[in-house]
């Protein structure tokens, strides 16, 4: 009987090894897979929002999630809050120059023109 299991164990590794570096009648090995890639990346036409992000799924690969579609889409993602962050930047001070200009323009009545100081 350990003989007949032996046996059967050898056939089954071979005809698996067989089926994996080619043999026989096939072409060769088994074909190489296409890498899976983002299906549905962030749009390039518009800015990003809230639903893009939440939307946003990365195909797993054998060690996690392909490197090449995350490190695309944090690029993307820190280009546009760069982008939004000196926006920011320029409305604040525009504002706080409006408002430094409007303070100047309250601490001095306007002066009529018969009027002396």
């Amino acid at each position: 009987m350990f003989l007949f299991l032996v046996i059967a164990l050898a056939v089954v590794v071979a005809a698996v090894t067989l089926a994996v570096v080619g043999g026989g009648e096939s072409d060769g090995p088994l074909p190489e897979a296409a890498p899976e890639r983002l299906q549905d990346p962030l749009p390039p036409d518009r800015p990003v929002h809230r639903g893009d992000i939440d939307s946003l799924r990365f195909p797993l690969a054998a060690r996690g999630y392909r490197m090449a579609d995350v490190d695309d889409a944090l690029g993307r993602l820190g280009a546009e809050l760069a982008e939004r962050d000196a926006r920011i930047a320029d409305l604040e001070s525009a504002l706080a120059g409006a408002q430094a200009a409007a303070h100047v323009s309250m601490e001095k009545p306007a002066q009529g023109p018969g009027e002396q100081q």
